[in-house]
């Protein structure tokens, strides 16, 4: 039943999915890398650039129902033990009749930057895979590279303020109680969350994601009640397989037409 269940995702994704070489997709959407500033601890912040084409988006890491979610590859980098992504706000919109998760005309995404050997300059080379979308989803590879100076320590200000879009965090945005129940259901876990926090605008959508690349979560039923917001999803694994569900890597990302919150584990009710 899972595995008919996901090829029919697949079947229904195909029919709206065209791939494209990424030298051919210079009219829908440039990426660049800002170089960014030197941190007084070592690491460096920059940022990827997208410019999109008038009409066409691109995705969240968690794509919604219809989107295709990113993919970063940074191995041919040099000096580089780690990278965080650090994602501004998205924004919610319709697709084909289904609802998406990402970003329309440009994006900057912040990433931090960690080096091995702090003495020495960073160099930043990637392979990104990312879906744009207008009236179709597109795949698109797209290969960046670009050396970090050490000398410049001024905060960019485009990279200051996508970093200042960020989702508040749970004490930010004043969250109380978080619980999750989890249940049994034929081929993978029903998950229930419940958060008290106050309403922080109009189309509330709670996003349930896991700490394990191999689970998928449906999109949650998301309903208020006063001051708790309720979330109903379901997780499987991708190849039907049985899996354990780590609560303290749960995240829920509550979005809405205001703002959004980030909210890290789920403890039991």
């Amino acid at each position: 039943m899972i595995r008919s269940f996901f090829l029919s995702a697949v079947t229904a994704l195909s029919l709206v999915v065209h791939p494209v070489q990424a030298e051919s997709v210079d009219d829908m959407v440039e990426v660049s890398v800002l170089t960014g500033w030197h941190m007084a601890d070592g690491s460096h912040v920059a940022a990827l650039k997208f410019a999109l084409e008038d009409g066409w988006k691109t995705y969240w890491r968690a794509p919604g129902e219809a989107g295709i979610p990113p993919r970063f590859n940074w191995s041919g980098s040099r000096n580089l033990a780690g990278v965080a992504v650090e994602w501004p706000t998205p924004q919610q919109t319709i697709t084909n009749g289904m609802r998406t998760i990402g970003y329309e005309h440009s994006l900057i995404l912040p990433i931090r930057l960690d080096p091995i050997n702090t003495g020495q300059p960073i160099h930043l080379a990637g392979e990104l895979e990312i879906g744009i979308c207008s009236d179709i989803c597109v795949p698109v590879t797209v290969k960046v590279s670009q050396g970090l100076s050490r000398g410049i320590t001024t905060p960019d200000p485009q990279i200051a303020a996508a970093l200042a879009s960020r989702p508040y965090t749970s004490q930010e945005a004043g969250v109380g109680r978080v619980a999750c129940q989890v249940t049994p259901i034929e081929g993978g876990l029903g998950i229930v969350a419940e958060v008290d926090m106050a309403k922080m605008g109009e189309g509330e959508l709670a996003v349930i994601e896991t700490d394990n690349p191999d689970l998928w979560v449906t999109q949650a039923v998301t309903s208020r009640q006063g001051n708790r917001l309720r979330a109903q999803t379901e997780v499987y694994h991708a190849e039907g397989h049985s899996f354990a569900l780590n609560r303290a890597g749960l995240r829920i990302t509550i979005l809405s037409s205001g703002d959004a919150v980030d909210i890290r584990g789920c403890a039991a009710p």
